[in-house]
């Protein structure tokens, strides 16, 4: 009896081993069940509850974030934000440094010019349940008008907010001041131009790259201080209306998202990370070991091989599964 149990030891130790982490934590995609989350604009990963993922509604009976299990699809806490004012049209939410969401207020539903839209900052809570917190409102304006946008990132090393305005023909990313004031008006300005009429944007978890999404692709750029520098296409999802992306915890992956009543949140490989250091928040570290050599390299050509045995058994079962 001990050549099997070791054989059969040596087969888990294996699939252990070449399963990515978020697979353990069911960051492998998900579908939004909660009946009431039927505009989800928004993604955003825990990192204090391995596989929550916090989302929101664009417009809501009132100022609502929802937390999602990534394993089951269900809700597990609801807060209501306290401090704000009736929300306009939310459309984005971010994880900043410390364990706070931020989430932004800057959509132009129904076609209306905003004078000035709104940002909110709030602690994620420790325990998982239904709850009220008091948030804190910041009012943002554009130097150069009022801008339609969906997309709001912050740096998980500076804390600063960034946003990027929805422009068919491509739009630019705003950086907003280095520390947002609850008084008076917080003003964003242009840095560099974004070659996508976007949707969403979220930061990698070491800051070094910024992941950008639309209707119909994506973009992946090296942070670069700042100075973005394309770094490859992000494929999304289509046939849905793609609202969302951030990142797993663990940034092997990113989650892409969409609108709709039981929404399916799918989850690709995230873009190799850019050259720039990442340690000051101002990019990324590229590893030694993307060639595919080194106990890195091994474990992804290991991942790699139980992908493709899974298409080959399973995949034009699937194709036709969906077809």
């Amino acid at each position: 009896m001990r050549r099997p149990f070791a054989l059969l030891a040596g087969i888990l130790l294996v699939g252990t081993c070449a399963l990515p982490a978020s697979a353990a934590d069911g960051d492998e995609g998900f579908t939004i069940k909660d009946p009431r989350i039927t505009e989800s604009s928004g993604l955003a990963a825990s990192r204090q509850h391995p596989g929550i993922y916090w989302t929101h509604n664009d417009q809501d009976k009132g100022a609502y974030l929802y937390a999602v299990d990534s394993s089951t699809g269900e809700t597990v806490a609801t807060i209501t934000m306290t401090g704000v004012g009736t929300p306009r049209d939310v459309e984005a939410i971010s994880m900043g440094p410390n364990n706070e969401l931020w989430v932004g207020d800057i959509g132009d539903n129904d076609g209306l010019q905003w004078p000035y839209v709104w940002i909110y900052r709030l602690p994620e809570p420790k325990t998982l349940k239904d709850q009220t917190i008091r948030a804190t409102q910041y009012v943002v304006k554009y130097s150069d008008g009022s801008r339609d946008a969906e997309s709001m990132a912050v740096h998980p090393k500076t804390g600063r907010v960034y946003i990027i305005d929805k422009q068919e023909e491509g739009g630019h990313l705003y950086e907003g001041p280095a520390e947002l004031s609850p008084s008076g008006a917080n003003v964003f300005k242009p840095t560099v131009p974004v070659d996508l009429w976007a949707t969403d944007a979220a930061f990698s978890p070491d800051g070094g790259t910024l992941a950008v999404r639309g209707y119909l692709g994506g973009i992946a750029y090296d942070w670069n201080g700042g100075k973005l520098k394309r770094l490859d296409r992000i494929s999304v999802p289509l046939g849905t209306q793609g609202e969302s992306v951030t990142y797993t915890p663990d940034g092997t992956k990113l989650l892409l998202g969409s609108e709709g009543a039981d929404s399916e949140v799918v989850a690709k490989d995230a873009p190799a990370a850019g050259s720039s250091d990442s340690s000051s928040g101002s990019g990324s570290s590229a590893s030694s070991d993307d060639d595919g050599n080194g106990p890195d390299g091994n474990l992804k050509v290991g991942a790699l091989a139980v992908v493709v045995a899974c298409v080959v058994l399973f995949g034009l079962r699937r194709l036709f599964r969906r077809g």
